[in-house]
């Protein structure tokens, strides 16, 4: 099972994987991007750093980091009631780091700042403790 952000670049990213193995990518708008602010700012990475510290911070228009956070679980609470057992999840980088900082609170602005373009993380769930890697290989 596929389950990806509808954004064009998510899907794009899942395609060439959904087609070697001949499954296709069911969209979910709860993997989209987080919006950090409606408008502009040139200080966007400061406020995003404070987001990670302060997780109920939320700008105008946007949403915080607790907010997105939850939208991400409820996709990974989902998929943990389902059959399959291996399931991929295509999401966003600030997204996904906010997911992964759910079950590993130390996870933060220094580790998302670090992620690659692409990145993949494994997330195991041993007698319902979670487990997680990163997979990717720059």
């Amino acid at each position: 099972m596929i389950i990806s952000s509808p954004y064009k670049r998510a899907i794009k990213s899942a395609t060439p994987f959904a087609k070697t193995i001949s499954k296709e990518i069911i969209k979910d708008e709860r993997l989209s991007e987080r919006v950090l602010s409606s408008k502009d700012h040139s200080n966007w990475l400061e406020m995003l750093e404070d987001s990670f510290t302060e997780l109920d911070l939320c700008y105008p228009g946007g949403e915080s980091s607790k907010q997105a956070m939850n939208r991400g679980i409820t996709v990974i609470e989902d998929v943990l009631t389902c059959s399959s057992n291996h399931i991929m999840l295509v999401t966003h980088g600030n997204l996904m780091a906010l997911m992964i900082k759910h079950f590993q609170p130390s996870f933060g602005f220094k580790q998302w700042h670090q992620l690659s373009n692409p990145d993949v993380y494994s997330l195991v769930f041993e007698d319902y403790i979670p487990k997680i890697q990163r997979i990717w290989i720059d």
